[in-house]
């Protein structure tokens, strides 16, 4: 019997055109790298580095404008980033809003920034289901020092929850993290972004 649903953020939720980003990245800043750093679930470089902790978001930000333009600043770089961030259509509102109602624990478990974090809370609070609120825990690679699909990730948040991993239901549109959630013995799905969400949560609750 599933008992808590673990969405992954960015893609799930939070809709996500990285065309938008990496342009931004390039015509604001002058920085090509972009197209070398950013992937829709796995990031590359400096990106993953510091979505797994290795380096701060202040590095992070360090490293760009190295790269970039004269003239640019920290803002223009956080900026940016957002461009990556659309938003959350409401018939995910309304699912997660269904799932509280129905007695589900929510939680993220997310590979994410603190840069993009930021804007992840702004988007949840404007559409009117704050995170602190909506979800009783967020799990962000950048703090746990470990990035999907590693098993270990997917350990810690098991122990982490006291839960049996079968009455764990995981969602994610990277289908090498949902396998290795399946692998961790948690029920893993993958979402195929663009299609129904809360009729693929349905269907395995």
């Amino acid at each position: 019997m599933i008992k808590a649903v673990v969405f992954d953020a960015g893609g799930v939720l939070v809709d996500l055109n990285l065309d938008d980003c990496r342009s931004a990245f390039k015509s604001v800043l002058g920085f090509e790298k972009i197209d070398v750093l950013l992937d829709p679930c796995h990031q590359k470089g400096i990106y993953g580095d510091m979505e797994e902790g290795r380096i701060s978001a202040d590095e992070f930000v360090a490293e760009v404008l190295a790269e970039s333009r004269p003239g640019s600043t920290p803002e223009m770089v956080k900026n940016c980033m957002c461009a990556l961030l659309k938003g959350i259509h409401p018939s995910k509102v309304a699912l997660l809003k269904s799932l509280a109602a129905r007695g589900y624990d929510l939680y993220i478990l997310s590979n994410n920034n603190e840069l993009a974090w930021t804007q992840f809370q702004r988007i949840f609070l404007d559409a009117g289901i704050p995170i602190d609120q909506t979800f009783r825990k967020s799990y962000l690679s950048c703090r746990m020092g470990l990035l999907k699909p590693d098993p270990a990730i997917f350990k810690m948040v098991i122990e982490d929850l006291g839960l049996e991993p079968g009455e764990i239901l995981f969602v994610d549109d990277s289908e090498r993290n949902a396998t290795a959630a399946c692998a961790a013995g948690m029920k893993g799905l993958h979402y195929d972004v663009g299609t129904d969400l809360a009729a693929l949560v349905d269907s395995e609750l």
